[in-house]
């Protein structure tokens, strides 16, 4: 489920997808678009949804050799508190596989 955020008026997204084929995880920032006005009486119902993606973050969980990449997929700005927003959701995963790869030696070595 994408995470919300509205900043100046605009919203924004962050979204999590597991990329299979690079055995990565992407972070995703897209700018929010409204819900299909067919949602309106759905109970708990999100009013926005992930629009076109505007960076996305690529952070490898499989193998510790490689570094996350930030890749940049649009020419408007992005605000400051939005991309450290973003930044921050990227930190928290690149810490989460760094972990799991510990934990995987450590228990490699046992």
């Amino acid at each position: 489920m994408p995470e919300l955020r509205v900043h100046a008026g605009r919203h924004y997204a962050v979204q999590f997808i597991y990329a299979l084929p690079d055995d990565s995880w992407c972070v995703e920032l897209s700018e929010a678009v409204p819900a299909p006005a067919s949602w309106a009486g759905i109970p708990d119902a999100k009013t926005h949804l992930p629009g076109d993606m505007l960076m996305a973050a690529v952070v490898p969980d499989e193998d510790p050799s490689l570094e996350p990449t930030i890749h940049v997929h649009t020419d408007e700005p992005i605000p400051y508190a939005i991309m450290r927003w973003f930044m921050d959701h990227v930190t928290e995963q690149v810490e989460h596989c760094r972990r799991g790869f510990e934990q995987a030696a450590a228990e490699a070595s046992e």
